[in-house]
């Protein structure tokens, strides 16, 4: 789901300038950008998709051919849709559409989210015309003659949060602080097993609403605790109502924080969320919790310490806001109908 938001967030965009625009929207079959997607009423065609590891597995082998066959649709999909651009948001599907994409001669614009960039955008890196940057410091991982600091795309709903309306589409009490626990559009089984035994104790002090990935639910009945196993454009409306969010560290997520300038709590997954976080972290603008460490002890003495230090919340949430440039989906855009011939 990463690399879906900022699409959406860049088509928003351009609808606004370009009434008329149409769009196709590229992903895998079975996962679950094909909701989102298609709750904005976009078209949605799958392709086959693959992911080359860094180290080795015997997956990498069965990926390639994935690969290959997903470049294959990209072409006679690119060829018969004539786009006037393509954007990719790094992700692994995205690369062999930029390939067709390039052999076809359409331009290709990749936007790097991650505060280091990932290999899916190195392997589009020579198709693309220009690359958009969330954060500076991803310019010494492209050429500077492709690179603009754009700062990331976020949908437009998320400019127009009112935490006290979204308490009351999930029928929340206004006088308890929210907590807001996700991992991802697929859910993070690790967070959720200890966010279920810490449940007791957090409904003590907060509510909760924890969004679990799809079957992933449970069957814990605990008061104050509010249980989704996936959210599309309810999302945007959780996020708003949360006074405190847990989640892990993609950046479509944390650029939704930066936009509405939540504190937060950070559980990364290995790789590159680890460098987001840390990012973050040195930026003063999260509380970082290792997975590996991490306990119902340690999140229910956290969460806790957080929602009863109001000081420190707003220094997180101060610090969040400031953490890139906050137009991203029009610098985005612009660059892309740059592209536009």
């Amino acid at each position: 789901m990463g690399s879906v938001s900022p699409l959406i967030a860049v088509m928003q965009q351009i609808k606004i300038e370009k009434p008329a625009a149409e769009f196709l929207f590229l992903g895998t079959k079975d996962g679950p950008e094909k909701a989102a997607v298609e709750s904005y009423r976009l078209p949605f065609k799958p392709i086959s998709g693959g992911k080359l590891r860094r180290y080795w597995s015997g997956q990498n082998f069965l990926d390639f051919f994935k690969i290959i066959a997903g470049f294959f649709q990209s072409l006679a999909i690119v060829f018969k849709f004539k786009p006037a651009a393509v954007l990719i948001a790094g992700s692994f599907v995205g690369v062999p559409a930029a390939w067709a994409a390039w052999l076809l001669r359409v331009p290709v614009v990749i936007h790097q989210q991650d505060v280091r960039a990932g290999l899916a955008n190195k392997l589009m890196a020579n198709c693309a015309r220009k690359i958009t940057l969330s954060f500076e410091f991803s310019l010494k991982d492209f050429s500077d003659k492709k690179t603009i600091l754009t700062g990331n795309a976020v949908r437009g709903e998320f400019y127009d949060c009112e935490p006290a309306r979204s308490k009351g589409i999930f029928n929340l009490k206004k006088d308890l602080p929210l907590v807001l626990i996700l991992g991802g559009g697929t859910g993070a089984q690790i967070i959720n097993q200890i966010a279920e035994k810490s449940l007791a104790d957090l409904a003590q002090f907060c509510q909760i609403i924890h969004i679990t990935g799809r079957g992933k639910t449970n069957s814990i009945k605990v008061n104050n605790y509010h249980q989704f196993d996936f959210l599309t454009n309810e999302m945007t409306e959780a996020l708003c109502a949360a006074d405190l969010v847990v989640s892990r560290a993609g950046m479509s997520t944390l650029s939704e924080l930066i936009i509405l300038g939540k504190p937060t709590i950070l559980v990364p997954l290995t790789g590159h969320q680890e460098f987001n976080a840390q990012y973050f972290q040195k930026n003063n603008a999260a509380v970082v919790l290792s997975e590996a460490a991490l306990n119902p002890e340690m999140l229910i003495s956290t969460i806790k310490e957080l929602l009863f230090d109001k000081a420190k919340r707003e220094n997180l949430s101060r610090q969040m806001a400031q953490m890139m440039k906050l137009d991203g989906a029009k610098e985005v855009a612009r660059v892309l109908l740059g592209e536009v011939k």
